[in-house]
């Protein structure tokens, strides 16, 4: 079996998923006691999230570029940036290490496409909804995508920020979360990313009369679909 290498912390509460993923899937294909083989790299979230609503990118890609060159170093044979987000700079992580980088859009494209899915609605911090990195990935699949408007970016990007980073899961902000997808669904989406690797903290697949794409699980599927092939 393969290692998987995780760059996390992006928060602690999503990386726990990706740890518990990770192992749940290798035991329900080994079966016994088998579990997976994982290289955790932890990084600083504070300083992650300061240095990104002020938009250093630069000193962010740094961070990240050398916490998966340690992971790398540690004897991990994959790499996972364990947040939507930093896959902003995954190409510049990706330029600095020699082992593949399983990009979590593309590992949502692919489940989206097999569902028949051709025009999606995206949640995620404003930065995933608005800048090009996340829709580009996904139309390179020939899908559509469609954010919210103005103010349903700032209600999921200040409750990503504020409330599902510090593991807050408030029921007024899950109605909210419902009436954008329902809205979005309304214009033509046929599913929905939650392209935040916290918002399925807070929204399931019950919650939604549409299908819901976990990015968390999608991308530790991938991982493991790799250190098992």
């Amino acid at each position: 079996m393969k290692t998987i290498g995780l760059v996390g912390g992006l928060t602690w509460h999503s990386t726990i998923d990706y740890y518990r993923f990770m192992n749940q899937q290798v035991n329900e294909r080994l079966g016994n006691d088998m579990a997976a083989k994982i290289i955790i790299n932890s990084v600083n979230y504070g300083e992650i999230k300061r240095l990104t609503q002020s938009g250093d990118w630069n000193s962010i890609a740094a961070i990240i570029s050398d916490a998966a060159k340690k992971t790398e170093a540690a004897g991990a044979d994959c790499l996972l940036l364990g947040a939507n987000t930093m896959h902003h700079i995954a190409e510049e992580v990706a330029a600095v290490t020699n082992i593949p980088l399983i990009h979590i859009a593309d590992a949502t494209a692919k489940a989206i496409k097999a569902k028949g899915v051709s025009t999606i609605a995206l949640l995620g911090t404003k930065y995933t909804m608005q800048f090009d990195f996340y829709k580009n990935k996904l139309a390179l699949h020939g899908i559509k995508t469609l954010i919210p408007d103005e103010r349903g970016i700032e209600i999921i990007n200040k409750s990503i920020y504020e409330e599902l980073g510090k593991g807050i899961l408030s029921s007024s902000t899950k109605e909210q979360y419902i009436g954008i997808i329902n809205s979005l669904h309304q214009q033509g989406a046929e599913g929905v990313i939650l392209g935040c690797t916290e918002i399925p903290l807070l929204i399931k697949q019950e919650d939604c009369s549409i299908p819901v794409f976990d990015t968390t699980l999608l991308h530790a599927t991938a991982a493991v679909d790799f250190v098992l092939s």
